[in-house]
């Protein structure tokens, strides 16, 4: 096995362990026991628990970013953009092993702990709105934050009680809130 094989084992088993789990709850050897990388390659490519928290972090960010863009780049105009965006949550809020936000989760797990970790987490959040941001057009900045809030809010409801229904109804919020909002001439 090589490097490159090593490592998208070690951040696959990482990932599934993390996410389904907690952070602070799996050490290093249950990685590498779930990924069968050996302890000094483990340590070779990730030198510490943050690192690999890190990098898993960054890979379900172009994942999931690419994905929720990928959903959108389908509507036309902002109205059917922005109704896109969550449904596109309530897909991901459908899924069987949907736990909520990795990227909340490892902030409610290592608040301000890791800087390399939380560089991640902020760069993720500052993504999110800048989509929203494009979805919405120049000049409605307050609106992108006020969906940001939506989206998060839906995500965390979710969380507690899995399935669409949080995000149909973020949904019909984020509709009520674009037909009272000023448009852009």
């Amino acid at each position: 096995m090589n490097d490159e094989e090593a490592r998208t084992r070690l951040l696959d088993a990482a990932e599934a362990l993390f996410y389904a789990e907690g952070i602070q709850a799996v050490g290093m050897d249950r990685i590498r026991s779930a990924s069968e990388v050996p302890l000094k390659r483990l340590y070779k490519i990730f030198p510490a628990k943050e690192a690999l928290v890190a990098a898993y972090l960054e890979r379900r960010d172009q994942r999931w970013t690419a994905s929720l863009r990928d959903a959108v780049t389908q509507a036309s105009g902002t109205d059917e953009a922005i109704g896109a965006v969550f449904d596109w949550l309530a897909r991901w809020f459908s899924e069987p092993d949907f736990r909520g936000c990795a990227f909340l989760n490892a902030y409610g797990e290592l608040g301000t702990g890791p800087a390399g970790v939380l560089d991640v987490v902020r760069r993720h959040k500052a993504e999110l709105r800048e989509l929203l941001a494009e979805l919405t057009g120049p000049g409605r900045e307050e609106l992108a934050d006020q969906l940001l809030i939506l989206v998060e809010g839906a995500t965390a409801v979710a969380a507690l009680t899995p399935g669409p229904v949080p995000a149909h109804r973020a949904r019909q919020a984020a509709s009520t809130l674009l037909s009272v909002t000023d448009r852009p001439n």
